[in-house]
């Protein structure tokens, strides 16, 4: 394994000898031919930085806001299930590397760990909740109930998900929790995908044809908004359309999401959706993305197309994966000064990009020659 890692690359290639094959497929794969997966980063490649030099940037300031929660930089840590495959204090660990970092942590519905238990570790925290909705509706408000009480401070409802997406990978390997570990926010063995066995099938799709609700529609998301007095934003968000579908119904904000590639292959990458649904909102609620954050020089052309922060997954996976706690401070440390350097070689001071000056960033996007001025 490396001595002296880098790059959240180097993080990944050490996290693939350290973890059990299926679980590394589980974490690593996406749907189908994996076309969307592999465009996430792709898009970020395809978009070039014009920086302005001569511009004082002895100070360069990455702090930023989330629904009004003070981060030291505009890179979160994302919804990621059963993190304790990952490394014992699994969700734990990635809550005290947060908190440590002083940036927000996203909980999965589907954790190892309880709602609880992170709100514990991550000792004041920013935390927010994420939530599929179950056929259970009662089920559903329950988890919504125990964030509230618990000190999270928005939940974050995925909208993507009616079905699981088709993992080769997690079908070739009847993907299933290992028999030690359950979803801890649920108390029978069906809801805590801790039953026996799933058959042929990848295990996780079994358990979502069981359990989450294939009828959700936008009532739902008005439902929501009536039963919680948390912001409300919703996650998986890829069109203009659907980005003002969700501001007619007061949601808090959008998170531009394909699921990580995981769900519908051949969708639009993040990066490039995400122009779309910022013009469309128009400043009306805050823009997110996630999905392909690898380099600093990613989040600063996520910020700079207009959201307003990002959230990184598969590389808090693979920190966590390497040193525990540990491994994610590092990850989101290194993310950290690479956006700082990016920005002040770009000739950004401030990371709120309301604070950008215009026409201090200009990018190109060689496939479709647009341009954005910020």
């Amino acid at each position: 394994m490396s001595e002296h890692r880098v790059c959240v690359s180097d993080y990944e290639v050490d996290a693939q000898k350290i973890l059990p094959k299926a679980v590394y497929d589980y974490y690593r794969s996406g749907a189908d031919q994996q076309q969307t997966l592999e465009d996430n980063t792709a898009a970020f490649n395809r978009w070039r930085l014009r920086p302005r030099v001569l511009r004082d940037v002895s100070e360069v300031d990455t702090s930023c806001s989330v629904l009004g929660q003070p981060l030291s930089a505009p890179l979160c840590a994302a919804a990621t299930a059963m993190q304790r495959m990952a490394h014992p204090d699994g969700e734990t660990a990635t809550a005290r590397a947060c908190k440590q970092a002083q940036t927000g942590m996203m909980l999965s519905s589907w954790a190892t760990s309880t709602i609880e238990e992170v709100s514990v570790a991550s000792d004041g925290g920013v935390l927010w909740m994420q939530l599929y909705i179950y056929k259970d509706r009662e089920l559903t408000l329950s988890l919504v109930r125990r964030a509230e009480e618990a000190g999270y401070k928005a939940i974050f409802v995925t909208v993507d998900t009616p079905y699981l997406g088709r993992r080769w990978d997690d079908v070739r390997n009847r993907f299933k929790l290992p028999s030690h570990l359950s979803m801890s926010n649920f108390s029978t063995e069906s809801l805590a995908f801790s039953e026996g066995s799933y058959g042929n099938d990848s295990g996780l799709a079994v358990y979502v044809a069981k359990a989450i609700d294939p009828t959700l529609s936008w009532d739902d998301i008005a439902w929501l908004k009536e039963h919680t007095r948390l912001p409300v934003v919703v996650k998986g968000i890829l069109t203009g359309e659907d980005a003002k579908q969700a501001l007619s119904h007061g949601v808090d904000g959008i998170l531009v999401s394909n699921h990580g590639g995981r769900q519908l292959d051949g969708v639009s990458a993040t990066l490039d959706a995400l122009e779309e649904v910022v013009q469309a909102v128009r400043g009306r609620c805050e823009v997110y993305l996630d999905g392909g954050v690898r380099r600093g020089t990613d989040v600063l052309k996520a910020l700079a197309l207009g959201a307003r922060a990002v959230f990184v997954g598969r590389p808090v996976l693979w920190g966590l994966a390497c040193e525990g706690e540990k491994g994610v401070i590092d990850v989101l440390t290194l993310l950290k000064d690479e956006l700082r350097l990016a920005m002040a070689l770009a000739g950004n001071t401030r990371a709120h990009i309301q604070s950008i000056p215009t026409k201090n960033l200009l990018l190109i996007c060689n496939s479709i020659g647009a341009t954005v001025h910020l």
